[in-house]
């Protein structure tokens, strides 16, 4: 049975008119791409970052008071952070962190597809390298493009610096509710200890925190959701690998204290208002 000419010259012209669609798309994007306002990242770890004044007593030990415009931030280095924010961290937010490229794109994907199914935002997928980005480089960015940006400029600083430069940023820049940013910041307000002297249920819940600060407040409202997100990232630790059965059953079951919120007024008020 011979084949009508017509027709396979008719799917011929298709498939021709589909290509150079595709074509003048995928060049009319590169124009488009070309024409962002990227700001550069050679020197991103140059950027001032401000950060809390903090006032001691005469043992350098005890806090008499944080003085702070709209961030209480305090930078330390990622080598003395504990392990256990670390892993948490990654677990919950970006198993992948390591291995990709900055951007992944069956997880951005999902999370779109995720989110238009349940008509909301519960899905995130951004890796850390895109947080840093949106977080620390486009501040303020409103646009339509802004998530455009986002992916090309991640794509950019993944090449930049090193993974755990991106993470120490991540992890001393990220919000953590309130005034409250970075880890060494969230771990004196939460628990009245160092970044490096945590537990592992404490670090879970620090990890936790992050994905809606307000809501996950320990002070708020919703503590069985923090509860919840907390025993999460346990079991997502527990699934990489990163700690065994019996650990995460402890860190599960442990009672963490939280320190009072309102105690964080001024001790020693004379001496503090004269040093300030």
């Amino acid at each position: 049975m011979r084949k009508n000419p017509i027709k396979q010259h008719g799917l011929r012209n298709v498939i021709i008119f589909l290509l150079s669609c595709g074509m003048f798309l995928a060049g009319f994007l590169l124009i488009w791409l070309s024409t962002f306002k990227i700001p550069s990242l050679e020197t991103i770890e140059e950027r001032k970052v401000s950060q809390s004044t903090k006032i001691y007593d005469n043992t350098g030990k005890i806090l008499l008071y944080d003085v702070f415009q709209k961030a209480k931030r305090t930078i330390v280095p990622i080598e003395v952070i504990s392990p256990y924010i670390k892993e948490a961290t990654i677990s919950i937010e970006d198993k992948d962190f390591y291995t990709h490229n900055g951007f992944k794109p069956t997880s951005f994907l999902r999370a779109v597809i995720a989110n238009t199914v349940s008509g909301g935002f519960s899905q995130g997928g951004s890796t850390i390298t895109q947080q840093v980005v949106k977080n620390s480089i486009l501040i303020g960015d409103k646009t339509i493009t802004r998530k455009l940006k986002e992916i090309v400029l991640a794509l950019k600083l993944d090449k930049t610096i090193s993974k755990d430069q991106i993470l120490s940023i991540y992890l001393n820049e990220n919000p953590y509710g309130g005034s409250i940013y970075g880890v060494e910041e969230a771990t004196q307000a939460f628990f009245g200890k160092t970044s490096s002297e945590v537990t592992l249920a404490e670090a879970a819940y620090i990890a936790a925190i992050p994905q809606a600060p307000t809501h996950y407040s320990p002070y708020g409202k919703y503590r069985d959701d923090l509860e919840d997100r907390k025993n999460l990232v346990l079991a997502e630790m527990l699934e990489d690998g990163k700690i065994n059965k019996e650990e995460y059953q402890n860190a599960k079951e442990e009672k963490v204290e939280f320190v009072p919120k309102g105690n964080a007024g001024i001790k020693a008020p004379h001496f503090v208002m004269y040093i300030k």
